[in-house]
C-alpha cells in the first residue's frame, strides 16, 4: 500500500513538472551555438568549451539607434543567439526597437517566447489579442505607455506598438528564448512566397479577389534586424 502510494505521489510530482516547466534544467555551465557544425539539432550543437572565449557572451551596438525611415517608421534590431552565440540553450534573447514618429511596429507573433518590453524615450499604444475564446472572440488588451512603464506579450499572441507621439521613441525588449522567432501578420499573409490562393484569403477576409490581388502586390517590408 505505501509502494503505491508513493508512486501515485511521483507520478502527480512528474506530471506537474511538465506542465510548469519549459525548458530543461541545464546540464551544464553553458552551450555556446557551434555555428560551424554540420550536426544539425533543436538549436545549434555546443563549441567545444575549450575554445569558448569571453566574446561568444557579448556583442555591441544595443546603444545605437536603427533605421526609421521606412514605411513603417520603425526598427528592430535583435539580440539574440546569431549575434550572441552564448544565448544557446539559455532561454532568453533582447530586442531594440527604435521608432520615428507615429512609427508602428506592425501585428506579430513570436512563436518561440514571451516579450517584456519597457519604454525608455517617447510614448507608446501597446496591445495584443487573445487566441479564440469560446463565446467571446478575440479580446483586445491595450495600454498607453510612458518613459519607465512596462508591458507583457504573452507567447505566441498577436501584439503591436504604436508610437503616438511627434518625437521618436524607443523600447527595449527581453523575450523568453534565444530565439523567439517573428511572424509578422500582414507579411505572412499577403507577401508570402509563393502566395496563399486568392480564393481562400477573398473568402477568409471577405473581400473580392481583385482586393487580395491589389494587396499581394504591395511591397510588405520587413523591420526587422
Amino acid at each position: 500500500m505505501a509502494a503505491k502510494v508513493l508512486l501515485i505521489a511521483l507520478l502527480a510530482l512528474a506530471s506537474s513538472y511538465s506542465v510548469i516547466a519549459s525548458d530543461p534544467s541545464q546540464l551544464q555551465d553553458f552551450c555556446v551555438a557551434d555555428k560551424d557544425s554540420k550536426v544539425s539539432v533543436n538549436g545549434f550543437v555546443c563549441k567545444n568549451s575549450m575554445d569558448v572565449k569571453a566574446e561568444d557572451f557579448s556583442t555591441s551596438g544595443f546603444d545605437k539607434p536603427g533605421c526609421t525611415s521606412n514605411k513603417l517608421g520603425s526598427n528592430v534590431t535583435a539580440f539574440n543567439v546569431d549575434k550572441i552565440p552564448g544565448l544557446n540553450t539559455l532561454g532568453i534573447s533582447l530586442a531594440r526597437i527604435d521608432f520615428a514618429p507615429f512609427g508602428l511596429n506592425p501585428p506579430h507573433i513570436h512563436p518561440r517566447g514571451t516579450e517584456i518590453l519597457t519604454v525608455l524615450e517617447g510614448e507608446l499604444y501597446v496591445g495584443f489579442v487573445t487566441s479564440n475564446i469560446n463565446g467571446v472572440g478575440n479580446k483586445l488588451f491595450t495600454k498607453v505607455l510612458k518613459k519607465g512603464d512596462v508591458f507583457v506579450f504573452p507567447q505566441g499572441l498577436v501584439h503591436f506598438q504604436l508610437n503616438i507621439g511627434h518625437t521618436d521613441a524607443v523600447a527595449f525588449a527581453a523575450l523568453s528564448s534565444q530565439n523567439p522567432g517573428v511572424i509578422t501578420v500582414a507579411n505572412a499573409v499577403f507577401g508570402s512566397k509563393p502566395p496563399i490562393a486568392d480564393d481562400v484569403l477573398a473568402k477568409a477576409f471577405q473581400v473580392d479577389t481583385k482586393t487580395v490581388d491589389w494587396l499581394q502586390a504591395q511591397f510588405w517590408m520587413d523591420n526587422n534586424n
